[in-house]
Formats: C-alpha cells, structure tokens, sequence
C-alpha cells in the first residue's frame, strides 16, 4: 500500500500529527523559546518566519510551544494551523495594555472572553458570535494561579487590529465604562478558531503598561524588571494549566 504523504501545513511548517494535544502559544519567538527550554527533552520542529514550534514534556506530559507574531491576521494563520496539526488544548501566553486603574504593570489577566475588534475574525464568523475561552481552560488557569499563590484578575479584554492608536480610539472609553481590563491583539483570533475546530482554549496576558489610547504612546514607559517578573510567573501558570485540562481521546 503506498505511504500517504505528509503536507507540510502552510506557515508553521509542521505537519499533521507532529505536535502535542496541548500548546503553549505566545507572539514573540525569543518567548518561544524561553518557554521550551523549560521543558525536558525538548525539541525544535520548526523555524519559519514568525512561527518557531517546539515539542517537548512538562512533568512528562508532552507539550508543544509554538509562536505566531504579533498582530491577529498572522497568528490566526498560526492558531488554524496549530489545529490542523493536532492541538486539542491552546492557551496564550502574552502582553497588553491595562484599561482599569487597577490593571497596572506587572498585573496578570485571565481573559474570561475578547471583545472581537481585530479586523480578522468578522471574516471568519458574524460579529454577533462571542469570542469566549473555554470554561476549563478558564478553570484550569485560575486554579493554577491560586495554587502557586500568583495573584491574578479575570475578566474580559478587547483585542483590536491596531497596535497604535486609530479609529478605535473613540471606543475605548466605553470599553473600559464596561469592565473590559486590558487590550491586546491576538486573543480574540484564537478563540473563534478554537470554537470553529471544536477544540479547547484560553489566554493568559501580563500587563506591561496603560493603553496607548488611555495615556498617549510617549506615556509608554513600562517597569521592564515588573514585566519580566510577570511574563515568567504566567508562563508557570500556563505550563501547570495546559497539563491539567482534560482533554478528548
């Protein structure tokens, strides 16, 4: 019988069945790579443009660590082809910018759900369809952050097309009227796609300083030693959580 050949998946440049059920996902591949060399026997799958993947285990649990760039019309390439490939569970570790006076630097948010102002996902499914993360995701992560004593707050988060400031800006007093806690570009992408293929996702973002739109880009002057402290304590969350959602067989 002849071999089925193996397609390479655009972009992440892995194939089917390469990666683990469970992923860690971040924008930045110096990120990526962070991560995975805090797993044991770790392996690089691939480097291709943004996309760098590494597969390796966790408290031996196999888990696979891919990066997808930063803005949501690259990382939705990324996130469908991540589940192409085999994931089941994919939790974002990121940044973003605080929009409540009490989302400070240094402050982690699990989001809850994303305000879907990305510009991507409108092509993908009406507007009227929520981005939300999936429940024992969301559990999974605020059980972890408790565990390991990491204050964290959940809530909801608006990912938006723009990394500066533009049209939007007139909304984002009104997002935050609402509660929305930060904002961030990426999250909302992943969610519509986990909901479309069926499978089980969540974000975890440190806050590195206010929004833009709230105190004005020369104001962008983050605590780089706070961030770095809350990247890392994220990322500890993420790794315990992703090993602990139940996932199908």
């Amino acid at each position: 019988m002849e071999e089925k050949k193996r397609i390479i998946l655009p972009c992440i440049a892995v194939c089917e069945g390469d990666i683990s059920p469970r992923v860690i996902t971040c924008g930045d591949p110096a990120r990526a790579e962070k991560i995975a060399k805090m797993l044991d026997d770790v392996k690089c799958l691939a480097k291709n443009r943004e996309y760098h993947t590494y597969l390796g285990s966790w408290k031996g649990v196999p888990v696979t660590v891919s990066s997808h760039g930063v803005g949501e019309g690259g990382a939705v390439i990324g996130f469908e082809s991540l589940c192409r490939a085999g994931a089941k569970v994919i939790i974002r570790v990121g940044t973003c910018g605080g929009m409540q006076k009490e989302v400070l630097e240094g402050t982690i948010v699990i989001a809850r759900a994303a305000c879907r102002e990305d510009g991507v996902t409108e092509k993908m499914l009406p507007l009227s369809y929520p981005a939300a993360a999936d429940a024992d995701v969301l559990k999974a992560l605020e059980e972890s952050a408790e565990k390991l004593q990491i204050e964290t707050r959940s809530g909801i988060i608006l990912t938006q097309a723009l990394f500066y400031p533009g049209l939007l800006e007139s909304k984002i007093l009104l997002y935050r009227k609402a509660g929305v806690l930060a904002m961030e570009n990426e999250a909302a992408g992943l969610f519509v796609v986990a909901s479309l293929h069926g499978i089980k996702a969540g974000a975890i973002l440190a806050a590195d300083a206010p929004a833009f739109e709230l105190v004005g880009v020369e104001r962008y002057q983050p605590d780089r030693s706070m961030v770095a402290r809350a990247v890392e304590q994220e990322i500890e969350i993420a790794l315990d959580a992703v090993i602990h959602v139940q996932i199908e067989r």
